[in-house]
């Protein structure tokens, strides 16, 4: 893929992000996710790419846009063929309730590149680069802790595991329990699973692990992530019935109870993400809207140069207004 092209695949966040950020606060995620989608899919047009979605809205009877194997993109002349994985509102309800941390999420890799994820559970655990090679989704949570405090060289009671806040880690495996044993320290999030995997790989957010159940589709974008910032992360599917095994074999995933390791989540080295905040978050600022202007904040990433940049730009709504047409 060409450098170039990740600028252009900010403009498709921004978009996302300034879309969706009119709804906050209102109470109707349905509406803020549509206006996501809506504002990526047309964006995406303007993108010099022969693209093919991999993880995105649901299967082509779930979602009009932006579902799985949707083909989108220019595709014209001797473009990149790639892989696309999108959340284009990573966060509904954050949104819907005015909390933080609501991001518009998309990773880029060549064709064949990333995981053809099913819609539903992943165990996750991800660390940032000083903890890369400590974690090992087999073992035990303490043993887990125990080592990322080792390579960190923390004391356990200085670690903090970041877990989405669910009865699932309450109740039905009590991981929340489990670290609390450890004698680590815990920082809850209602959800946003990608952005608190990517925080245990940047400075000032105070994050070492993260761990817990969430969706897959959302495992193989923070994968991504992990993967530009040098971090770490293994995975294992948790499929729920019968018919979701059946679905992760037709994606092409013939060991549905595997541990992945971040390879198996996103491979190779042309990999590119991108998040803009649409909310205020540790990783990025949300939308601000001020003057008939929006101002973004944006984190884009090369894997193969480790070129991390924050972009932030302002845009004038006058001059490109909403819904934003191709010129945005």
């Amino acid at each position: 893929m060409q450098r170039e092209l990740a600028i252009e695949f900010v403009r498709v966040t921004e978009a996302a992000a300034i879309a969706s950020a009119r709804w906050m606060g209102r109470g109707d995620k349905e509406s803020a996710d549509q206006a996501a989608v809506d504002a990526m899919r047309g964006m995406f047009d303007t993108v010099d790419i022969d693209g093919e979605v991999v993880i995105g809205e649901g299967e082509i009877d779930e979602a009009p846009m932006l579902y799985i194997g949707e083909k989108i993109g220019t595709r014209k002349g001797e473009v990149p063929k790639v892989d696309i994985a999108v959340d284009p509102l990573e966060g509904t309800t954050i949104i819907a309730e005015g909390r933080p941390n609501a991001l518009s999420v998309l990773a880029v890799a060549n064709r064949g590149s990333l995981l053809h994820a099913p819609d539903m559970y992943m165990s996750k655990i991800a660390v940032g680069p000083k903890a890369k090679g400590a974690i090992d989704i087999d073992l035990s949570v303490k043993d887990n802790v125990k080592s990322v405090a080792k390579a960190m060289n923390k004391a356990v009671e200085d670690v903090t595991v970041v877990i989405l806040d669910k009865p699932r880690h309450r109740v039905e495996n009590g991981l929340i329990e489990q670290v609390r044993k450890c004698g680590a320290k815990i920082k809850l999030i209602k959800d946003g699973d990608v952005a608190g995997a990517i925080a245990t790989c940047l400075p000032d957010t105070g994050v070492d692990i993260l761990m817990g159940i969430g969706g897959a589709p959302e495992g193989v974008l923070a994968a991504a992530g992990l993967k530009c910032l040098g971090g770490d992360m293994q995975a294992r599917l948790i499929p729920k019935a019968e018919e979701e095994i059946t679905r992760a074999k037709k994606m092409g995933i013939e060991d549905v109870h595997a541990s992945l390791r971040i390879d198996d989540l996103a491979s190779g080295d042309e990999i590119i993400f991108c998040a803009t905040g649409v909310t205020n978050g540790e990783m990025l600022e949300g939308v601000r809207f001020e003057d008939n202007k929006a101002i973004t904040h944006s984190l884009v990433m090369r894997y193969k140069t480790g070129t991390m940049r924050f972009v932030e730009a302002i845009h004038k709504l006058d001059q490109k207004p909403l819904p934003f047409k191709q010129d945005f």
